[in-house]
């Protein structure tokens, strides 16, 4: 089955799992999605994860029994492209979430992305 939108299958399927107090998520592997999870847990919103033959296995991090991450808002969809300029870049909930965005130099976090003076398109907000 073709997914219109995987980032968006990605962030729901984290979303859903979250809910259901899962340990972990199984996706469909990509190099997008791979790059997207990386910086999720540098930032240290998940616990790791791992991509296996065409999958990818997410670990899930809680604390104190409730999930590290409190949302995720896909802001780029297919419909409506969102670009930002390095100084446009969002500031997610004062800092204490992160914004995503695809530039020239890769997928980047906010405060890299506005760090190398480089601006792209806007994909996704975590907190």
């Amino acid at each position: 089955m073709q997914l219109s939108d995987p980032i968006a299958d990605l962030l729901t399927r984290i979303r859903n799992a979250h809910l259901a107090r899962h340990k972990e998520v199984v996706v469909p592997a990509s190099k997008l999605k791979a790059e997207i999870l990386r910086i999720l847990k540098e930032e240290g919103f998940i616990q790791d994860y791992l991509e296996e033959d065409k999958t990818l296995k997410v670990y899930l991090k809680y604390y104190q029994g409730k999930p590290v991450i409190k949302g995720l808002k896909k802001i780029s969809k297919p419909s409506r492209r969102i670009y930002v300029k390095a100084k446009e870049i969002p500031i997610v909930r004062n800092g204490l979430g992160i914004a995503i965005l695809s530039t020239s130099q890769g997928i980047l976090e906010g405060r890299q992305a506005r760090k190398s003076n480089v601006g792209g398109e806007l994909i996704c907000e975590v907190w």
